[in-house]
Protein backbone atom coordinates (compact mmCIF):
# COMPACT_ATOMS: atom_id res chain seq x y z
CA UNK A 1 0.00 0.00 0.00
CA UNK A 2 1.58 3.34 -0.98
CA UNK A 3 2.19 6.02 1.59
CA UNK A 4 -0.77 8.43 1.42
CA UNK A 5 -0.27 12.03 0.36
CA UNK A 6 -1.64 14.72 2.63
CA UNK A 7 -1.00 17.71 0.39
CA UNK A 8 -3.96 20.02 -0.03
CA UNK A 9 -6.24 18.25 2.44
CA UNK A 10 -5.28 19.96 5.68
CA UNK A 11 -8.21 20.84 7.96
CA UNK A 12 -8.52 24.09 9.80
CA UNK A 13 -6.96 24.04 13.29
CA UNK A 14 -10.42 23.87 14.84
CA UNK A 15 -11.32 20.62 13.09
CA UNK A 16 -10.09 18.54 16.02
CA UNK A 17 -10.69 19.41 19.64
CA UNK A 18 -8.82 17.98 22.58
CA UNK A 19 -10.81 15.08 23.84
CA UNK A 20 -10.38 12.30 26.38
CA UNK A 21 -12.20 9.83 24.15
CA UNK A 22 -8.98 8.06 23.20
CA UNK A 23 -7.68 7.80 26.75
CA UNK A 24 -7.39 4.23 27.92
CA UNK A 25 -8.60 3.31 31.38
CA UNK A 26 -6.23 0.83 32.94
CA UNK A 27 -5.77 -0.31 36.48
CA UNK A 28 -2.88 1.19 38.38
CA UNK A 29 -0.40 -0.82 40.34
CA UNK A 30 -0.37 -4.09 38.37
CA UNK A 31 2.51 -5.45 36.35
CA UNK A 32 2.54 -4.84 32.61
CA UNK A 33 6.23 -5.69 31.99
CA UNK A 34 7.98 -8.19 34.23
CA UNK A 35 11.53 -9.56 33.99
CA UNK A 36 12.48 -12.60 36.05
CA UNK A 37 16.17 -13.39 36.51
CA UNK A 38 17.03 -12.42 32.94
CA UNK A 39 20.55 -13.03 31.65
CA UNK A 40 22.05 -12.32 28.26
CA UNK A 41 25.43 -13.40 26.97
CA UNK A 42 27.20 -12.86 23.66
CA UNK A 43 29.73 -15.66 23.48
CA UNK A 44 31.78 -15.45 26.67
CA UNK A 45 30.63 -11.92 27.45
CA UNK A 46 27.79 -11.75 29.98
CA UNK A 47 25.93 -8.49 29.36
CA UNK A 48 22.93 -8.91 31.66
CA UNK A 49 23.18 -10.81 34.92
CA UNK A 50 20.01 -11.86 36.70
CA UNK A 51 17.88 -8.77 35.98
CA UNK A 52 14.52 -8.84 37.78
CA UNK A 53 11.99 -6.01 37.95
CA UNK A 54 8.37 -5.06 37.35
CA UNK A 55 7.10 -2.04 35.42
CA UNK A 56 3.59 -1.16 36.57
CA UNK A 57 0.70 0.05 34.45
CA UNK A 58 0.36 3.80 33.96
CA UNK A 59 3.66 4.48 35.73
CA UNK A 60 7.06 5.62 34.53
CA UNK A 61 10.06 3.34 35.01
CA UNK A 62 13.41 4.97 34.25
CA UNK A 63 16.40 2.68 33.64
CA UNK A 64 19.63 4.56 34.26
CA UNK A 65 23.22 3.50 33.74
CA UNK A 66 26.50 4.46 32.20
CA UNK A 67 27.89 3.32 28.87
CA UNK A 68 28.19 -0.45 28.68
CA UNK A 69 25.77 -1.04 31.56
CA UNK A 70 23.47 -3.14 29.37
CA UNK A 71 20.61 -0.65 28.83
CA UNK A 72 20.37 -1.10 25.06
CA UNK A 73 20.50 -4.89 25.34
CA UNK A 74 17.76 -4.76 27.97
CA UNK A 75 15.58 -2.62 25.72
CA UNK A 76 15.98 -5.04 22.80
CA UNK A 77 14.97 -7.97 25.01
CA UNK A 78 11.87 -6.21 26.33
CA UNK A 79 10.50 -5.49 22.85
CA UNK A 80 11.37 -8.95 21.53
CA UNK A 81 14.12 -7.93 19.13
CA UNK A 82 16.49 -10.34 20.85
CA UNK A 83 16.10 -13.32 23.16
CA UNK A 84 17.62 -13.74 26.63
CA UNK A 85 20.08 -16.48 27.40
CA UNK A 86 17.91 -17.42 30.37
CA UNK A 87 15.03 -16.04 32.41
CA UNK A 88 11.49 -14.92 31.65
CA UNK A 89 10.10 -11.71 30.16
CA UNK A 90 6.37 -11.25 30.62
CA UNK A 91 4.42 -8.65 28.65
CA UNK A 92 0.89 -8.30 29.98
CA UNK A 93 1.30 -11.74 31.53
CA UNK A 94 2.67 -13.51 28.42
CA UNK A 95 6.19 -14.92 28.46
CA UNK A 96 7.75 -13.81 25.18
CA UNK A 97 11.05 -15.67 25.52
CA UNK A 98 9.88 -18.79 23.70
CA UNK A 99 7.44 -17.22 21.26
CA UNK A 100 7.61 -17.72 17.51
CA UNK A 101 8.30 -14.69 15.32
CA UNK A 102 4.63 -14.39 14.32
CA UNK A 103 3.65 -14.26 17.99
CA UNK A 104 6.37 -11.72 18.73
CA UNK A 105 5.03 -9.46 15.97
CA UNK A 106 1.74 -9.31 17.86
CA UNK A 107 3.55 -8.46 21.10
CA UNK A 108 5.65 -5.74 19.46
CA UNK A 109 2.49 -3.84 18.56
CA UNK A 110 2.00 -3.30 22.29
CA UNK A 111 5.04 -0.97 22.23
CA UNK A 112 5.50 2.50 20.88
CA UNK A 113 9.15 3.46 20.37
CA UNK A 114 10.46 7.00 20.69
CA UNK A 115 14.06 7.03 19.54
CA UNK A 116 16.92 9.23 20.69
CA UNK A 117 16.79 11.60 17.72
CA UNK A 118 13.16 10.83 16.76
CA UNK A 119 14.38 8.68 13.79
CA UNK A 120 12.02 10.40 11.38
CA UNK A 121 12.27 9.71 7.66
CA UNK A 122 13.67 12.88 6.11
CA UNK A 123 12.30 12.29 2.62
CA UNK A 124 8.62 12.32 3.60
CA UNK A 125 6.44 14.84 5.39
CA UNK A 126 5.52 14.98 9.06
CA UNK A 127 2.04 13.62 8.31
CA UNK A 128 3.45 10.76 6.25
CA UNK A 129 5.92 9.89 9.02
CA UNK A 130 3.15 9.73 11.59
CA UNK A 131 0.86 7.78 9.25
CA UNK A 132 3.46 5.09 8.57
CA UNK A 133 2.37 2.59 11.30
CA UNK A 134 -1.27 2.83 10.17
CA UNK A 135 -0.31 2.35 6.53
CA UNK A 136 1.80 -0.69 7.39
CA UNK A 137 -0.45 -2.38 9.95
CA UNK A 138 -4.06 -1.40 9.25
CA UNK A 139 -6.54 -1.26 6.37
CA UNK A 140 -7.87 2.16 7.25
CA UNK A 141 -8.83 4.44 4.39
CA UNK A 142 -6.65 7.35 3.38
CA UNK A 143 -9.07 9.83 4.92
CA UNK A 144 -9.36 7.85 8.16
CA UNK A 145 -5.57 7.79 8.44
CA UNK A 146 -5.41 11.52 7.76
CA UNK A 147 -7.96 12.18 10.50
CA UNK A 148 -6.04 10.05 12.99
CA UNK A 149 -2.79 11.82 12.17
CA UNK A 150 -4.27 15.28 12.60
CA UNK A 151 -5.99 14.27 15.82
CA UNK A 152 -2.75 12.98 17.33
CA UNK A 153 -0.85 16.09 16.31
CA UNK A 154 -3.48 18.26 17.98
CA UNK A 155 -3.46 16.16 21.15
CA UNK A 156 0.30 16.64 21.40
CA UNK A 157 0.09 20.39 21.01
CA UNK A 158 1.06 20.71 17.34
CA UNK A 159 -1.11 22.55 14.81
CA UNK A 160 -1.74 20.22 11.84
CA UNK A 161 -2.24 23.18 9.53
CA UNK A 162 1.27 24.35 10.38
CA UNK A 163 3.36 21.17 10.62
CA UNK A 164 1.67 18.30 8.74
CA UNK A 165 3.16 19.10 5.34
CA UNK A 166 6.56 20.17 6.62
CA UNK A 167 9.60 17.92 6.38
CA UNK A 168 11.45 16.85 9.55
CA UNK A 169 14.44 19.09 8.75
CA UNK A 170 12.13 22.11 9.00
CA UNK A 171 11.21 21.37 12.65
CA UNK A 172 12.90 22.27 15.90
CA UNK A 173 14.32 19.50 18.08
CA UNK A 174 11.37 19.68 20.46
CA UNK A 175 8.87 19.49 17.63
CA UNK A 176 10.63 16.45 16.16
CA UNK A 177 10.31 14.76 19.56
CA UNK A 178 6.56 15.39 19.49
CA UNK A 179 6.25 14.07 15.96
CA UNK A 180 8.21 10.95 16.90
CA UNK A 181 5.91 10.47 19.87
CA UNK A 182 2.81 10.96 17.70
CA UNK A 183 4.06 8.20 15.39
CA UNK A 184 4.75 5.93 18.39
CA UNK A 185 1.18 6.38 19.64
CA UNK A 186 -0.63 5.74 16.36
CA UNK A 187 -1.43 2.08 17.11
CA UNK A 188 -2.56 2.97 20.66
CA UNK A 189 0.12 0.88 22.40
CA UNK A 190 -0.18 0.35 26.16
CA UNK A 191 3.60 0.80 26.59
CA UNK A 192 5.84 3.57 25.26
CA UNK A 193 9.61 3.16 25.38
CA UNK A 194 11.85 6.23 25.20
CA UNK A 195 15.48 5.71 24.21
CA UNK A 196 17.63 8.53 25.68
CA UNK A 197 14.91 11.15 25.08
CA UNK A 198 16.89 14.09 26.54
CA UNK A 199 20.29 13.21 25.09
CA UNK A 200 22.00 16.22 23.52
CA UNK A 201 19.30 18.67 24.61
CA UNK A 202 19.81 21.84 26.62
CA UNK A 203 18.30 21.93 30.15
CA UNK A 204 15.23 23.93 29.11
CA UNK A 205 14.37 21.60 26.23
CA UNK A 206 15.10 18.57 28.43
CA UNK A 207 12.54 19.83 30.92
CA UNK A 208 10.01 20.27 28.12
CA UNK A 209 10.62 16.66 27.02
CA UNK A 210 10.12 15.49 30.61
CA UNK A 211 6.84 17.41 30.70
CA UNK A 212 5.83 15.75 27.42
CA UNK A 213 6.57 12.25 28.77
CA UNK A 214 4.48 12.89 31.86
CA UNK A 215 1.66 14.56 29.91
CA UNK A 216 1.57 11.59 27.52
CA UNK A 217 1.43 9.10 30.38
CA UNK A 218 -1.52 10.91 31.93
CA UNK A 219 -3.29 11.89 28.70
CA UNK A 220 -3.12 8.50 26.96
CA UNK A 221 -2.95 6.17 29.97
CA UNK A 222 0.29 4.55 28.86
CA UNK A 223 3.10 2.91 30.77
CA UNK A 224 6.42 4.66 30.13
CA UNK A 225 9.80 2.92 30.14
CA UNK A 226 12.64 5.40 29.75
CA UNK A 227 16.23 4.41 28.97
CA UNK A 228 18.41 7.29 30.12
CA UNK A 229 21.61 8.59 31.65
CA UNK A 230 19.93 11.84 32.73
CA UNK A 231 19.69 11.90 36.52
CA UNK A 232 17.73 15.17 36.63
CA UNK A 233 15.11 13.73 34.27
CA UNK A 234 14.98 10.53 36.29
CA UNK A 235 14.25 12.40 39.52
CA UNK A 236 11.56 14.49 37.81
CA UNK A 237 9.46 11.78 36.17
CA UNK A 238 10.22 8.32 37.58
CA UNK A 239 7.84 6.39 39.78
CA UNK A 240 10.50 3.68 39.74
CA UNK A 241 14.18 4.26 38.99
CA UNK A 242 16.52 1.36 38.23
CA UNK A 243 20.30 1.76 38.25
CA UNK A 244 21.98 -0.77 35.98
CA UNK A 245 25.69 -1.35 36.59
CA UNK A 246 27.70 -3.97 34.69
CA UNK A 247 24.53 -5.80 33.69
CA UNK A 248 23.13 -6.01 37.22
CA UNK A 249 20.53 -3.95 39.04
CA UNK A 250 22.47 -2.01 41.65
CA UNK A 251 19.40 -0.38 43.18
CA UNK A 252 15.75 0.29 42.36
CA UNK A 253 12.74 2.08 43.77
CA UNK A 254 11.44 5.62 43.92
CA UNK A 255 14.40 7.79 42.87
CA UNK A 256 14.47 9.74 46.13
CA UNK A 257 15.26 6.49 47.98
CA UNK A 258 18.65 6.44 46.25
CA UNK A 259 19.74 9.35 48.46
CA UNK A 260 19.28 7.50 51.73
CA UNK A 261 19.54 3.90 50.50
CA UNK A 262 22.35 1.44 51.20
CA UNK A 263 24.00 1.63 47.77
CA UNK A 264 27.15 3.73 47.77
CA UNK A 265 27.41 3.09 44.03
CA UNK A 266 24.05 4.81 43.49
CA UNK A 267 25.08 7.77 45.63
CA UNK A 268 28.36 8.06 43.73
CA UNK A 269 26.48 7.89 40.42
CA UNK A 270 24.35 10.84 41.53
CA UNK A 271 27.39 12.81 42.72
CA UNK A 272 29.21 12.20 39.43
CA UNK A 273 26.19 13.46 37.49
CA UNK A 274 26.72 16.92 38.97
CA UNK A 275 22.96 17.30 39.54
CA UNK A 276 21.61 18.67 42.80
CA UNK A 277 18.76 16.18 42.91
CA UNK A 278 17.33 17.67 46.10
CA UNK A 279 16.67 20.85 44.12
CA UNK A 280 15.01 19.05 41.20
CA UNK A 281 11.33 19.90 41.00
CA UNK A 282 9.25 16.77 40.75
CA UNK A 283 6.69 16.47 37.97
CA UNK A 284 5.01 13.47 39.57
CA UNK A 285 3.95 15.11 42.84
CA UNK A 286 1.36 12.63 44.04
CA UNK A 287 1.74 8.90 43.56
CA UNK A 288 -1.19 7.07 42.06
CA UNK A 289 -2.66 4.43 44.33
CA UNK A 290 -3.75 1.00 43.09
Amino acid sequence: MPTPSFAGVLPTPSTFERSDSSTKTRGNGDAIVELRNVTKSFGQQEVLRGVTFIAKRNETTVIVGGSGAGKTTLLRLIVGLDRPTSGEILIEGEDITKMRESQLNRIRKKFGMVYQYAALLDSITVAENIAFPLVEHTKLSRHAIRDRVFEKLTQLGLDPAVVANKFPAELSGGMRKRVGLARALMLDPPIVIYDEPTSGLDPTTSRLVDDLIEHTRQRFGVTSIVISHDIASCFRIAHQAILLVDGRIETSGAPETWLEGPSNVAKEFIRNSGVDVRAVERIVVARETP
